[in-house]
């Protein structure tokens, strides 16, 4: 019986997968722990689903971590989630190089605490040579932040903007993600079926995969069946089957 990683078709993996990593906090109550104790198992599916990209040869992964919401939470949350997230790219430096991921973020990263924001950019520029697997880590993020923010990035712009040349292509290369291209695929877990504010231009046309498992309980397997149910959908970006087909 073949494994479910072996029945993936290679030749039509996502370029760009995105994952909203839900359930953390539900998952450590559930398990009648604090809910950062949630978070820390979280860093090791992180580390899988990384490792597990890099190994099939997907070219890029945007994770969810932090969005602007998520300041609202309780400052002793938020703290601990910070000084997680300082610990972990530390740690994980050695994975990354291992595995020839290059390290990247996205969001209005000036908000978070200067010594989260100087291990961060040291991790981008320690993994900037490596060739394979792009892991964006999306901090301090929404869609609607970042589309407003390009939207002022055109207006306070010197050099006046010809209106008639604002179209899709400008508008992208405005936004935060304008180096990478869209998602084909995103992952939510935890049973939501919503996106969150989450890369609000970039998912339109994203084939969305939906799990009821937490995000600590998400394995290698279930990245795998999420590829292959990729796999199995018709993607026509508003055209008719005859037309994709012929």
């Amino acid at each position: 019986m073949l494994a479910i990683k072996d029945k993936i078709d290679l030749t039509k993996l996502p370029a760009h997968i995105a994952i909203i990593m839900d359930g953390n906090g539900r998952w450590a109550k559930e398990k009648g722990e604090d809910r950062i104790f949630g978070h820390q198992k979280g860093v090791n599916t992180v580390r899988n689903c990384a490792e597990a990209c890099a190994e099939i040869g997907v070219k890029y992964l945007t994770l969810y971590v932090f969005s602007t919401e998520n300041w609202n939470r309780p400052e002793e949350e938020v703290n601990a989630l910070m000084q997680l997230l300082v610990k972990t790219i530390s740690l994980e430096l050695k994975t990354l190089n291992d595995n020839n991921i290059s390290l990247h973020a996205i969001g209005n990263l000036e908000q978070l605490p200067p010594d989260c924001l100087i291990e961060l950019k040291e991790a981008i520029i320690n993994t900037s040579k490596n060739s394979g697997l792009n892991l964006i880590l999306a901090l301090s993020y929404s869609g609607r932040w970042d589309i407003l923010n390009a939207v002022k990035k055109i207006m306070s712009s010197e050099q006046k903007t010809d209106v008639s040349k604002i179209d899709e292509h400008y508008f992208k290369s405005q936004l935060t993600t304008a180096q990478y291209p869209d998602p084909e695929l995103l992952i939510r877990t935890s049973g939501e079926c919503r996106i969150s504010n989450f890369l609000l231009w970039e998912l339109a046309y994203a084939e969305l995969h939906f799990t009821d498992k937490m995000w600590p309980e998400f394995e290698k397997d279930d990245l795998y069946a999420a590829i292959i149910d990729y796999q199995q959908r018709e993607r026509r970006f508003g055209k008719t089957s005859e037309q994709i087909n012929f």
